[in-house]
């Protein structure tokens, strides 16, 4: 695991938004593994502009969303499909044929996740994944004690997450209480995953993930296993790691 530790949110965002960028001029029918929340926004941002200003070239790469609400249209404002239409979809070159996004409106939860499990090996496989971390530690909807060899499913969500998620709506029983995610054993099969985390909120969760025992309570901490994950922080989200200082290892 590989640490970066930047200034503040835009820095984070820049240095994040670089490693996707060489990763689509490298290989240019990339598979990108994509979230959600509001910490990527930053990052997304950053590759729109590497889009209308330097002409990076979406036209080949196959993304693959994390997680979607259960019970949301597409078209809902607070859906996960309508987020990234409006913060990267829309303003870059990506064939619309290539996105998928778990439907919050399957009738089928368990053969459509198996379908998206099938989509993503006939991809090749995620050759760059994009994370955040919950408050409580989580990646994806992956919430406390999932498994963490668990795949594609229908999830409950915690009480901590829908208190999160809250002020992205009206009001909190606004908030679905399920979600469908790509499981820990899903994503940590990604060739190379980029976990950011920003602000004071979350360094409880971060020093946990990297510093803490690999356990289905924090379960973004079987990136402790993985083979290449780059894990970028700004200094209010670093503030409570206790062996590890700006530099990477």
């Amino acid at each position: 695991m590989k640490i970066i530790i930047k200034k503040d949110y835009d820095e984070l965002s820049r240095e994040a938004a670089r490693i996707v960028k060489e990763a689509v001029q490298t290989k240019p029918d990339t598979v990108l593994g994509l979230a959600t929340g509001s910490t990527p926004i930053g990052c997304y941002r950053e590759l729109i502009k590497m889009h209308e200003e330097e002409g990076l070239d979406f036209s080949q790469v196959t993304s693959f969303n994390l997680d979607e609400y259960q019970g949301l249209p597409a078209d809902h404002p607070q859906s996960y499909n309508y987020f990234m239409y409006e913060n990267l979809f829309n303003r870059v070159n990506i064939n619309p044929k290539n996105i998928f996004i778990p439907d919050g409106m399957t009738e089928n939860v368990e053969k459509f996740s198996k379908e998206y499990e099938e989509k993503i090996k006939e991809a090749g496989g995620i050759d760059l994944q994009i994370l955040g971390i919950g408050s409580d530690g989580h990646i994806g909807f992956n919430e406390p004690g999932t498994p963490l060899d668990s795949r594609t499913q229908l999830v409950k969500l915690a009480e901590s997450t829908i208190e999160d998620n809250s002020r992205f709506f009206e009001k909190k029983e606004d908030v679905p209480r399920f979600a469908i995610t790509m499981g820990p054993q899903t994503i940590f099969e990604a060739k190379k995953i980029l976990l950011l985390a920003s602000g004071e909120n979350k360094a409880e969760a971060v020093a946990k993930l990297i510093e803490g025992p690999i356990t289905p309570q924090i379960t973004a901490s079987v990136l402790q296993k993985h083979p290449n994950t780059i894990v970028i922080l700004d200094e209010k989200a670093a503030s409570k790691l206790k062996k590890h200082g700006r530099n990477s290892f």
